[in-house]
């Protein structure tokens, strides 16, 4: 008997091991099989075109390897049967497939649909990796799918839609969290069929699920970072008369030089509010598409930033936040879609404030609501850590 042959057997007799002690713990424990009858069959290695393997196969080359040259649940093609023939697998063990059952493969393909969108065709990986929606989608090994970011930008996630998919059983799909600034290359998100096959209703009532929480819409999209135009407007007489140096201007210049932000202007103001105002109608006026007032956001009776910012016309989305730091941030709307915002001090000396919370909204024109910031209560506690992780950590989630 060849090595070959002896792994081949051996391989055999471990595979019906197998499967004896698991449907012994199976009957003991009263565990059903959850994805339908699937029942092994041997069948000639030449006529197993379309069927699945129910085992690894191992391929050993002396001095060089030993590990799976095809894995358990793997669809074997025309092109795959000189390789099995050529490791010693003259006859496989292979699944028999009910009518309405659907590989792992096919399943997590269909999950990817749902989070992505676009046809296999559109987007699907093929051999080659497609962007789609700014988005591509890995192999389907065991499986298993993962979406990866092809731009910049923030990414939001249909919560709603996720939770229904995940309450079906025997699929998962797991993400970033929603309204996350993604870089290109970034993994978004990773979406896995359980058993081997499953029913082709099941996914068809994933997919309905959805169809019914948001109509149908993606599970996932980025939102690509958009060039703007900023201007900043330093507020306070102690700065204005020259009395200090203007410090909070410095970090702001550097925040935004991480975004495609252009800075079009600067001005320093006195603390009355009408000289604020009238900064902020200046700037819109030469093309701002975002001001960003510093300091004067506090109760004191010399800090009239909010009411600069109102008298402007803006509308104010909150003049305070439950985030800290940041709680005196106020954020307002023009008309025409221009944001206007009031920065407290803790943005000029904090790692992280409600300012990187945002800021990365604003630029990829997202708007931000009253109940949204409402939300970031739980979880808008900044840690002030030794060394900041942000935004791989629990701030604003």
């Amino acid at each position: 008997m060849t090595w070959s042959q002896k792994e081949n057997a051996l391989q055999g007799i471990d595979l019906l091991l197998y499967l004896y002690q698991s449907l012994c713990f199976k009957k003991q424990y009263g565990i059903k099989e959850r994805t339908g009858r699937r029942n092994m069959k041997l069948v000639r290695t030449e006529d197993a075109e379309g069927c699945i393997l129910c085992h690894d196969i191992t391929q050993i080359i002396k001095d060089k390897k030993k590990g799976p040259v095809f894995r358990k649940g793997h669809i074997v093609t025309r092109e795959d049967i000189p390789v099995l023939l050529s490791v010693g697998k003259e006859n496989l063990y292979v699944w028999e497939q009910e009518e309405g059952m659907l590989h792992e493969d096919e399943g997590a393909e269909i999950l990817r649909r749902i989070c992505q969108g676009g046809s296999s065709a559109e987007a699907a990986f093929d051999g080659a990796v497609k962007c789609f929606r700014y988005m591509s989608a890995s192999e389907a090994k065991e499986g298993k799918i993962e979406l990866t970011a092809e731009t910049d930008g923030l990414l939001k996630v249909d919560s709603g839609a996720l939770y229904r998919v995940n309450s079906q059983g025997e699929m998962m799909i797991a993400t970033r969290h929603g309204n996350t600034e993604v870089k290109k290359g970034d993994k978004l998100a990773g979406m896995r069929v359980i058993p081997l096959v499953i029913g082709k209703d099941k996914m068809d009532r994933a997919e309905k699920a959805v169809q019914e929480e948001n109509g149908g819409a993606p599970i996932l999209s980025i939102l690509p970072f958009r060039a703007k135009k900023a201007a900043i407007i330093t507020t306070g007489s102690e700065v204005y008369k020259g009395r200090i140096k203007d410090t909070f201007t410095p970090v702001l210049e550097e925040k935004l030089g991480h975004y495609p932000v252009e800075i079009i202007g600067h001005a320093v103001c006195d603390d009355k509010p009408e000289m604020v105002t009238e900064a902020i109608l200046r700037f819109l006026g030469e093309g701002a598409d975002l001001v960003l007032c510093t300091g004067g956001m506090s109760v004191d009776p010399d800090d009239r930033t909010p009411l600069a910012i109102k008298n402007s016309g803006a509308r104010i989305v909150s003049y305070g936040a439950p985030v800290l730091p940041g709680a005196m941030f106020l954020l307002s709307y023009m008309e025409e879609g221009q944001a206007v915002m009031g920065l407290p001090g803790c943005v000029m000396y904090a790692k992280r404030t409600i300012f990187d919370l945002v800021l990365p909204r604003v630029l990829a024109d997202d708007p931000v609501t009253a109940e949204e910031l409402a939300h970031l209560g739980e979880g808008g506690l900044c840690l002030n850590c030794p060394v900041c992780t942000y935004p791989n950590c629990g701030f604003g989630k």
